[in-house]
């Protein structure tokens, strides 16, 4: 099996108290199996509930963890801008410290990692409630109509990204279309895009965010601003794009 040179996973997590230490401890069994070496960056987005008292229990223990705070709730999307920009592997992995991934499920990723820039993980029998996974489908088609991401599963928390390259990204998107965002500025940038099937878990603690009234609403606002910045953009000189990254 391909072995990766070094791998940041990077956990967003809010009010995850009873999730984080099981979910760190599987992001180190699977990164121990797929990277040379690895870090895991938990991402205290403004927990009330102790989240970043266990987080920083578990990095006392092993400095291979670090712990990011926000002191205050910024958004999903802050989160994970602040894990990418704290990361330092070769290779990135985006996934959620509330369980509902086997991160075992890794070792598939690593052949399609050889050549692309970027493998997304698409939810096989996605285990939500009926109207979460209604809603998923018509924001899928509303992503794919109006940036042309053809991935089947815009927002599963499952995805590989070359480090150096996503660092570089101009993301700017703190809710929820920050999964979007990435999609589209990769595709802007010329990478190479894969998808792999994961297994996806039903929630057996704590409490989801990404059906709350504000959290939707952000998405909708944010996706009127990155149409605008896309059109600027894409306007501006070719010389102002951004490179395709570089295969190691």
């Amino acid at each position: 099996m391909p072995t990766l040179s070094s791998l940041s996973i990077v956990l967003p997590c809010f009010n995850e108290a009873p999730n984080v230490a099981a979910a760190v401890a599987e992001a180190q069994a699977a990164a121990s199996a797929c990277a040379s070496e690895h870090e895991i960056l938990v991402v205290d987005d403004g927990s009330t509930d102790g989240t970043q008292a266990v987080a920083h229990a578990i990095a006392a223990a092993d400095p291979r963890v670090r712990v990011v705070v926000h002191e205050a709730n910024r958004g999903y999307g802050a989160a994970v801008r602040s894990g990418f920009n704290a990361s330092r592997g070769d290779w990135v992995l985006l996934t959620d410290g509330d369980l509902q991934f086997d991160l075992g499920e890794l070792s598939a990723f690593l052949e399609p990692a050889a050549d692309h820039d970027l493998v997304a993980g698409f939810r096989i029998d996605r285990a939500d409630p009926l109207p979460r996974r209604m809603a998923a489908h018509a924001w899928n088609r509303l992503m794919r109509r109006t940036f042309g991401v053809a991935l089947r599963d815009v927002d599963c928390a499952f995805k590989l990204m070359r480090g150096p390259a996503l660092r570089a990204l101009p993301l700017e998107s703190d809710g929820a279309m920050i999964s979007t965002e990435l999609l589209v500025r990769a595709q802007d940038a010329g990478w190479r895009i894969g998808e792999v099937g994961v297994h996806h878990r039903a929630r057996t603690a704590g409490e989801p965010s990404g059906g709350d009234p504000a959290v939707v609403w952000r998405a909708f606002r944010e996706r009127r601003a990155l149409m605008r910045d896309l059109r600027a953009r894409r306007a501006a000189p070719a010389s102002a794009a951004l490179a395709r990254p570089t295969p190691s």
